[in-house]
């Protein structure tokens, strides 16, 4: 029977977990702790072993720090790699939940890496370029804000096209309504002003 060192070597040369997940703002790929599991799930009964992963608060000061250990076994035997990470409490926009879930996030991934031998460094390469569907993601159109919104009548009542905002932006029903208003009421005020200055 092989030992289990042996059988974590052999997992760690073949396992290839992809990188799934696109930062449209760093423009990189990158992989989820949920990556690395799906793509570990073929050799666990091959080679008859289990992976775990346990975590725990091992410190509150000066920030909560989450231990992550994660664990591969065959029932006998087994070998452990941990990471720590701190919990950002004083992230914005996020409660405290969420807050201690991001950081177990990372935790998850960065101990399954450490066990694996997984390198997490930002991928440019051929294998990570955007595919047709990122691509199409990435240009996909986004709800329009209520600053944009104000723009976007301004946009119009100096005569602007409705067609570029709908291209750019996802407007919904009462939106587009109202824009089109101020596109009729853009509409009146030129024909009165010519009007005007024909009459004139």
């Amino acid at each position: 029977m092989i030992e289990l060192n042996k059988k974590l070597a052999i997992i760690q040369t073949k396992l290839k977990a992809k990188k799934s997940s696109y930062n449209s703002f760093g423009k990189y790929y990158f992989r989820k702790a949920e990556d690395i599991l799906e793509a570990i799930k073929p050799f666990l009964i091959e080679h008859g072993v289990t992976v775990t992963i346990n975590e725990q608060i091992i410190a509150n000061d000066p920030v909560p720090t989450i231990q992550s250990t994660a664990t591969i076994s065959d029932g006998e035997n087994s070998i452990h790699a941990t990471a720590l990470v701190g919990v950002d409490l004083n992230q914005k926009g996020m409660q405290t939940a969420q807050q201690f879930g991001a950081a177990s996030t990372y935790g998850k991934k960065y101990s399954l890496g450490n066990l694996f031998l997984i390198d997490d460094t930002e991928d440019a390469d051929a294998g990570n370029k955007p595919s047709t569907v990122d691509k199409i993601k990435a240009k996909a159109k986004v709800a329009i804000t209520a600053e944009q919104m104000k723009k976007a009548v301004e946009y119009l009542k100096a005569g602007g096209d409705i067609t570029a905002i709908n291209k750019k932006y996802k407007l919904t029903t009462l939106q587009e309504n109202e824009l089109v208003k101020s596109t009729v009421k853009s509409q009146i005020k030129l024909n009165g002003q010519r009007d005007d200055i024909t009459k004139a």
